[in-house]
């Protein structure tokens, strides 16, 4: 069991401490679920409030928080700090040292020093692992990937041919990666294809062969990127499909062929990129939202729960709803729609003697 002292959690912290008693810190949790030996974690009201009930003796606080006769450890960016205490308490997986005696590993294929590989993980022909890297049960890594230094795979992980992973990866359960795009042509121009053009589907029962298009581009992941239990990030037609520097990619995602990802972006779970968009640099796209294939959606920007994006947007850009339009806009039609309802239940008031109104001026 790990146990610290309060002034060691407040100098990882950069905490204030205010200390009425000497805790042996075993673990951290929420007031209402901490007991003599735990900090709780008062970074709300509502916390805050629950102090009052804690078992707790100490407790981490927003700056400017101090409750008399007990012990504080205030900071000035709570969820931060919450961070830190997490990494201090974190118990990593547990993995097995070297390469299990079930792993497959292909004779041409690298290892760097202090590889991990556990049971049942496939490492295909002339793949590369780097230094430091943990691969846990079950993963596969395709012919010629490569993979850098001080990842960390979870257990199911695939990785395809030519994949190039960076260095200080982690790639949660299930993460797909280079599997081909969902690319298809017709002989014809197929229903879709006169639906963009015209607007309109002209014809009706036609039977066309389907035709895929392979995949030989492949998928390139940045350093420091993290991605969630399985999601999908598929391989460019023939270009690469490019995910960032510190990117962090949330479950259940699915990036379509030929995308490019930029660095430092947040993508919640349950996203869509349709292929070949290109999403600048710190863009966040909130769960649940699509996106149509070939958008641009500029640095900075932030895509809002469940939006339908069908067009392109610039820089700084927040745009919400579906079709998704800038957050101003959509403010303005909401308040119009709020102003026409007003109007209604107006007109309704008045429509009986409208009605009156009319009847007796009939003929005139």
């Amino acid at each position: 069991m790990k146990t610290f002292t309060l002034e060691q959690i407040a100098q990882v912290c950069g905490g204030m401490l205010s200390k009425a008693k000497d805790v042996a810190i075993t673990r951290i949790a929420p007031p209402l679920l901490a007991d003599e030996s735990t900090l709780a974690l008062a970074l709300g009201e509502d916390e805050i409030a629950n102090l009052s009930k804690t078992k707790a003796q100490a407790a981490l606080v927003p700056l400017g928080v101090n409750i008399e006769g007990f012990t504080t450890i205030e900071v000035e960016r709570p969820r931060l700090a919450m961070m830190k205490l997490i990494t201090m308490f974190y118990e990593a997986p547990h993995v097995n040292s070297g390469v299990h005696t079930t792993a497959v590993v292909h004779p041409t294929a690298k290892l760097g020093e202090n590889v991990a590989l556990g049971p049942n993980v496939v490492i295909g022909e002339h793949a590369e692992i780097g230094d430091n890297t943990k691969i846990l049960a079950n993963c596969y890594i395709g012919n010629g990937a490569k993979i850098g230094n001080n990842c960390f795979f979870h257990p199911a992980v695939n990785i395809g041919d030519r994949v190039k992973v960076g260095n200080d990866v982690i790639l949660h359960h299930g993460v797909s990666l280079g599997a081909d795009g969902f690319s298809f042509v017709t002989e014809n121009p197929n229903n879709i294809e006169q639906a963009k053009k015209d607007g309109e589907i002209k014809e009706n029962d036609v039977n066309q062969v389907i035709f895929k298009i392979p995949s030989i581009g492949s998928v390139v992941i940045g350093n420091n990127v993290e991605i969630g239990a399985n999601t999908a990030i598929d391989r460019g037609t023939i270009e690469d499909t490019i995910v960032g520097d510190n990117t962090k990619i949330d479950d259940l995602v699915m990036i379509g062929h030929n995308c490019r990802i930029g660095k430092g972006c947040m993508i919640v779970s349950q996203v869509g990129i349709a292929g070949s968009c290109v999403i600048g640099d710190r863009v966040v796209i909130a769960g649940q939202a699509g996106l149509a294939d070939h958008l641009n959606i500029g640095d900075d920007s932030i895509i809002a729960a469940q939006a339908g994006v069908s067009k392109s947007f610039p820089a700084k850009s927040i745009v919400i709803g579906s079709p998704a339009m800038p957050r101003k806009e959509f403010i303005k039609q909401m308040k119009l729609m709020k102003d026409a309802g007003d109007l209604i239940t107006k007109f309704k008031k008045y429509e009986p003697l409208l009605k009156t109104f009319l009847e007796e001026h009939e003929g005139e």
